[in-house]
């Protein structure tokens, strides 16, 4: 990081040290102790540019005390079914740690179906899965490997992508842009597998709309991208759909908690169950409310508007051109700078 970078960070903690209650308290759930990779995301995000990385992280502030963000680990989606059917629907799992020691979260970008809740479910479960990343699983990490890790990686499954995902496109738009504007530059690097066999015709489509830094972050890996993904993590964190020779379902796996997916694996089982006693601790003489989070719904920015028309015109003339009425040849990307699958956050 140079002389520029240092200095722009000194003069944005200037900025931050300046706010008042009760942004003070919803950016210390933010920085979880570790301001500078802190604000040299948000810089990223803004292209360094002091300004506009303040304007940013001030409104994500506001957005999470408007939004009681702050308080959303304690408010579990019960039924235990209702949350079962929202696992079920929107595949997002943390399968394991890479060898440098950042989260392993898998996506199931061709399978999620988003049918089975209302928009502010799903919505509601995307989010607690981000701040339970940030407020447990990076700080966790970084004790453990004694330095700050505040990034993870991604792996996507693109098995089973269909063209009827272009239904829930305006949902997938509202989460991907919920995470630009308030968890930027949380990936180091997006790996793709299971990608069908014209992935690519969108992709050269899609690439050159993105800013440099977005585009290195993506790699397209072959097959189940197996091989590759053992050079950075141990057999034991791979997601369950990278474990097996070819594609294959990945909404299923031979055993439940293998699937990341599913709330029978560890990892929902102890973010669920930690959501449960956090509500207990938070109203232990209430019974625990049943209900969404209603969290204000963002309109996306004009960039990631153009880069949904996009992809939908060239999926449907892929589709007439080639009588491919069963293949969803795209993604939706959302950059400021994550990357972003037409279901992922």
């Amino acid at each position: 990081m140079g002389t520029v970078s240092h200095d722009a960070i000194n003069q944005f903690k200037a900025l931050m040290d300046q706010v008042e209650e009760p942004l003070k308290r919803a950016y210390q759930n933010v920085h979880q102790g570790y301001h500078a990779e802190t604000l040299a995301r948000f810089l990223k995000a803004r292209e360094w540019n002091l300004i506009k990385a303040h304007k940013m992280l001030v409104d994500c502030l506001h957005w999470r005390v408007q939004n009681e963000i702050d308080n959303i680990l304690t408010k579990p989606i019960i039924p235990a079914d209702l949350y079962r059917a929202v696992r079920d629907s929107q595949l997002i799992g943390m399968s394991g740690y890479s060898r440098e020691g950042l989260p392993v979260f898998a996506h199931g970008v061709g399978l999620s179906t988003f049918d089975k809740a209302s928009v502010h479910y799903y919505v509601q479960s995307h989010i607690q899965i981000n701040e339970y990343r940030d407020r447990i699983v990076l700080p966790t990490a970084s004790k453990k490997y004694g330095r700050p890790i505040t990034t993870c990686v991604k792996v996507l499954d693109m098995t089973g992508l269909k063209l009827s995902a272009l239904n829930q496109i305006k949902l997938m738009t509202i989460i991907s842009t919920i995470d630009d504007m308030n968890y930027p530059e949380k990936t180091n690097t997006y790996y793709i597998v299971n990608a069908p066999y014209i992935f690519s015709a969108c992709w050269k489509v899609v690439k050159p709309l993105l800013q440099e830094r977005t585009r290195k972050k993506v790699q397209v890996l072959s097959g189940n991208g197996r091989d590759e993904l053992l050079k950075i993590m141990d057999a034991a964190s791979l997601p369950h759909f990278c474990k097996r020779e070819g594609s294959g379902s990945s909404r299923h796996s031979e055993y439940a908690n293998e699937n990341c997916f599913s709330l029978d694996h560890p990892f929902h089982q102890q973010l669920y169950n930690y959501i449960k006693q956090q509500s207990l601790v938070s109203e232990p003489t209430q019974p625990i409310k049943q209900g969404s989070v209603h969290v204000d719904l963002p309109e996306p920015a004009a960039e990631g508007t153009e880069i949904v028309k996009t992809i939908e015109s060239e999926m449907h003339k892929l589709e007439n051109g080639n009588g491919l009425s069963g293949s969803l040849d795209g993604l939706k990307i959302n950059d400021n700078s994550d990357y972003r699958t037409t279901h992922c956050p």
